[in-house]
């Protein structure tokens, strides 16, 4: 009998299939180490709930003689370093290792740690990072996706939510929320995507959209706008878009750059402080459809007149400079996957 089990998961929401891989993992371990991925991502209709009320459901589905042997915490989504992912999950769980044994005055290398997971699925790529913990088998209920409980969540108000795949309590919760402004808020902006997607459905292969991003960095400050329009309205975001059929990528995000932040620099010299680019491609960046992102670092240097103007263009509500520092704590209420795209820059500098 292993000491811990990890359970690795989004639990949006938490579901009879999980509650199963809970009981199951807990009759092959002492405890259970939860851990819920997209911890501090802005709500969409693809991740609704935050690690509090995720937890809640999760305890709210558990018999009582369960609930000191489990553990909840929340971990980053890092889409573009896996490395950086493996070590945010293993130092989760020496924490909850060493804080549930600070009693013992022993180490976490005295205990047996293994991962849940089964090779029959084929979103646990991940758990082969994790070599040193014993991989278990439980078994999983077929034909319950998280997925579809949301389809059914926000399709025709709820109508079809399907309480036979969901805990009773969790099924109250989620009836409870459709009645809140958040519902009516991710509802919004979960038919937009609907739409956007029923536009090209017709197209002989699925497309894929091209776009850029600006990763404007001048004195420890980063250029932000703020989103006015679906999806992400509200949001903080780089500013950026789509690229036009007649011109280059480099072109693009010099046009979208300007257009959304009335930035007082000149063009050339943008372009001229262009320092770095990449890719950013991961298939679930945007739930719009297969959107890939060209985004740029330009570091612009200080001129001894302080930071340049800004204001919000025709898509955004507002434009301003962020310190480095203040924008490290703003994960939540990034659009997409900015907030990575960022930090990954950040890294190169």
């Amino acid at each position: 009998m292993l000491d811990y089990l990890v359970f690795i998961g989004r639990f949006q929401p938490f579901h009879l299939g999980h509650l199963q891989v809970v009981k199951a993992a807990l009759e092959r371990a002492g405890k259970l180490i939860v851990i819920c991925g997209s911890a501090r991502q802005a709500r969409n209709p693809q991740n609704p709930w935050t690690v509090p009320e995720r937890e809640a459901m999760l305890r709210a589905a558990l018999p009582p003689e369960m609930q000191d042997r489990v553990f909840v915490v929340g971990c980053s989504d890092r889409m573009y370093n896996d490395q950086q992912w493996v070590t945010e999950v293993q130092s989760l769980v020496d924490k909850v290792i060493a804080v549930d044994t600070a009693s013992l005055g022993s180490r976490e290398a005295q205990f047996k740690v293994g991962i849940v997971g089964s090779r029959r699925s084929k979103h646990t790529y991940y758990l082969d990072l994790f070599p040193q913990w014993q991989r278990v088998e439980v078994p999983e209920i077929a034909g319950i996706h998280a997925s579809q409980v949301r389809r059914n969540l926000f399709a025709d108000g709820g109508a079809g939510l399907c309480a036979d795949k969901l805990p009773a309590p969790v099924y109250e919760s989620l009836q409870a929320f459709r009645t809140g402004d958040i519902y009516f808020n991710l509802e919004a902006e979960w038919r937009f995507v609907q739409d956007y997607r029923r536009a090209w459905s017709a197209a002989p292969y699925p497309p894929t959209f091209v776009t850029v991003d600006a990763v404007v960095i001048h004195s420890g400050h980063i250029l932000l706008v703020r989103r006015k329009n679906l999806p992400g309205r509200g949001l903080w975001a780089l500013p950026g878009g789509f690229i036009n059929q007649d011109e280059l990528v480099k072109d693009a995000v010099i046009r979208e750059l300007r257009d959304e932040t009335r930035l007082k620099v000149p063009a050339p010299v943008l372009a001229g402080s262009i320092r770095s680019s990449r890719v950013f491609d991961h298939p679930h960046r945007s739930l719009r459809g297969r959107t890939i992102t060209h985004a740029f670092l330009i570091e612009l240097t200080p001129t001894g007149e302080g930071l340049p103007k800004v204001r919000g263009g025709e898509d955004t509500e507002r434009a301003k400079w962020v310190p480095l520092f203040e924008f490290n704590r703003m994960e939540a209420e990034l659009f997409e996957d900015h907030f990575y795209i960022v930090n990954w820059f950040l890294g190169q500098i």
